[in-house]
């Protein structure tokens, strides 16, 4: 069976690019029948708060992205320490002393005598002797040992990967402090939980073949990786400075449609085009991560407003009677207004402007060139309620007493009658309407 997880770090809110790496995950689960697990990787207890894993779990369940099971690294760490323990006895992790000063210091000196600042394993070449002398100064640290050949899998995005392990330096799994870093912990998980594919950001390739070691060290075959491209912003400029602002509660509370969110994010980067789908079962049935490239990939948040007001038009009556009857339309005509003004607004918190204008009139908007015929359409506009026919029977009038027509007709009584240059067809909005023009 198909499992696969979203492992996000409950030391901020999900934004744009989490969101990417969460649905691809969720959808190789939904198209397949799968588990998709939603496993908070919250082993940094410093960093790690209850409010962002809160907002983690109602971010994704407002997005419909419900999980089969919740996993907590913290609920854990007994199994990190028994794994450790095996790779021990295995002489895969070994213990190392360095300081981050020492550490900065033979960097630079491999730097400077052009080489790779590759940690030399220096750990490994201490006698017994002096391991216990440096045990009495400070508490070791645990890295890995790569086996220092090239790893190698067939990538679900990129193809086939092939990465040196010599050029990578042996991680750090284990802090002087005991705390389990997220490249041990998350392969241990990964292992125990019969994770089959794992889908994430192309800046963890070289990450993905550590894993890959470590799980081997385990016994373990391992899952099936694919390494999605990382988001730009829209003329191509890093984005992980601006993701701050690109959290999906702050596009949430703008009047982004989760929607619009979902149907950009399922298709950016792929040589599908983008297009509104209304539901997750939608956009799971065109989903097909081979059709995406490694290129980095263009995001523009003003992308998801066309979206969001195509999804808004699409909404029946019953999906925003709640809201209607909150900015208090009556019963009696709140399908009627909703039908009449969703064509207009992008976000729907603009209903309320249009109920405002229903309910109170507005200040007519006239031009200098439209002042003398307006002045002389406004009082052949008979006084509200107005009929169903009431627009064609006053342009009608209008018409028969100044000659107008078209154009130079209709827009200046539209904006006579709502203020505006622009909005839902007169014909259907002018039966709302309460008043008559304001006489600003």
């Amino acid at each position: 069976m198909t499992v696969t997880r979203f492992a996000p770090s409950p030391t901020g809110y999900i934004h744009v690019g989490n969101l990417r790496t969460a649905l691809m995950n969720y959808l190789i689960a939904r198209k397949t029948g799968g588990t998709f697990i939603l496993r908070l990787d919250d082993t940094d207890q410093e960093r790690s708060k209850k409010e962002y894993a809160d907002g983690i779990m109602e971010d994704l369940d407002w997005l419909g992205l419900h999980w089969d099971r919740i996993e907590r690294q913290s609920d854990r760490l007994d199994r990190y320490r028994t794994v450790a323990n095996e790779l021990r006895g295995r002489d895969a992790l070994y213990e190392v002393f360095e300081t981050p000063v020492e550490l900065d210091l033979k960097r630079k000196k491999q730097l400077n005598m052009g080489r790779p600042p590759v940690y030399d394993r220096s750990g490994l070449r201490l006698t017994p002797t002096e391991r216990d002398a440096l045990r009495a100064e400070r508490a070791p640290y645990w890295r890995f040992l790569l086996d220092q050949k090239r790893t190698e899998w067939t990538d679900g995005i990129l193809g086939d990967v092939s990465i040196d392990t010599a050029s990578v330096s042996d991680p750090v799994l284990i802090r002087a402090d005991g705390q389990i870093l997220y490249t041990f912990a998350s392969s241990v998980d990964d292992v125990d939980m019969g994770v089959t594919h794992i889908v994430r950001g192309a800046d963890h390739v070289t990450n993905t073949a550590t894993q890959i070691q470590i799980m081997h060290a385990m016994g373990a075959g391992h899952p099936a990786f694919a390494h999605h491209s990382l988001l730009t912003g829209a003329k191509g400029e890093e984005l992980s400075k601006r993701l701050g602002t690109l959290a999906l509660r702050d596009l949430r509370e703008a009047g982004v449609a989760k929607e619009a969110l979902l149907s950009l994010m399922a298709r950016l980067g792929s040589s599908r085009p983008v297009e509104l789908m209304m539901s997750l079962d939608e956009i799971a049935d065109g989903f097909d991560l081979s059709t995406f490239g490694a290129s980095p990939t263009k995001f523009d948040a003003e992308d998801l407003w066309p979206l969001t007001r195509d999804r808004n038009h699409h909404l029946p009556y019953g999906a925003v009677a709640d809201r209607i009857r909150a900015l208090g339309v009556p019963d009696a005509m709140a399908e009627r207004f909703w039908l009449a003004t969703r064509a207009n607004v992008t976000r729907l918190d603009e209903l309320a402007g249009w109920w405002a204008l229903v309910r109170d009139g507005a200040v007519p908007l006239v031009a200098d060139e439209d002042r003398a015929f307006v002045d002389q359409a406004l009082p052949l506009l008979p006084p509200p309620p107005y009929g169903a026919d009431a627009w064609s029977n006053w342009t009608a009038a209008v018409k028969d007493a100044t000659g107008r027509k078209g154009r130079a007709l209709f827009l200046p009584l539209r904006k006579a009658l709502t203020g505006r240059e622009t909005g839902p067809e007169m014909a259907d909005l002018m039966p709302l309407m309460q008043k008559a023009p304001q006489r600003g």
